[in-house]
């Protein structure tokens, strides 16, 4: 029985376990996953949809504001009163400064009002939807020495257009 024994402790060796490779896959893993974090910045935009004509009762004394993205134009209008100001185009580009200027002057008469409504045309590519929401959402200005986005009207819905002869043109 003795032997038994013996040959039993003979073959129990302890193992080593190397962890080197795996060692050397972490320091080299955790820093790029590290700088990938600096890099990766996902923006998100809140939309609000409109409901649609079954949404009830609109009061009459609140303003709709609305820009309707044209083709040659933007009409920058008060949804039941009519156009406030259009722009058109100049250098066959959409005048988004002139846009920014009359969203920061509605801000000023109206501080309190924080949506808008863009109402699209069909074709209207997705650069020129994304650079009316930005003009429309916020401004930026100088502040006790720093640049800081000032918010003009960050609730934005978006819409179809209507017909161009629904909408006049306005000074």
């Amino acid at each position: 029985m003795d032997r038994v024994k013996r040959r039993c402790h003979k073959h129990r060796e302890q193992a080593e376990l190397d962890v080197t490779a795996f060692m050397n896959l972490m320091v080299v893993l955790v820093p790029v996953l590290l700088l990938s974090l600096v890099f990766t910045h996902t923006a998100v935009i809140d939309l609000d949809f409109p409901a649609g004509e079954s949404a009830g009762e609109v009061d009459p004394n609140l303003v709709h504001l609305e820009v309707v993205v044209r083709e040659d134009a933007l009409v920058v209008a008060d949804g039941r009163g009519g156009p406030i100001k259009t722009l058109p185009r100049v250098d066959g580009h959409h005048d988004f400064e002139a846009l920014t200027l009359v969203m920061q002057e509605l801000k000023r008469r109206m501080p309190e009002k924080r949506d808008i409504t863009i109402l699209l045309e069909r074709e209207t590519d997705y650069q020129t939807i994304v650079s009316v929401m930005d003009r429309v959402r916020s401004y930026r200005t100088v502040q006790a020495l720093d640049v800081v986005n000032a918010e003009l009207f960050p609730v934005i819905s978006l819409g179809d257009s209507p017909p161009a002869a629904t909408v006049a043109s306005a000074g």
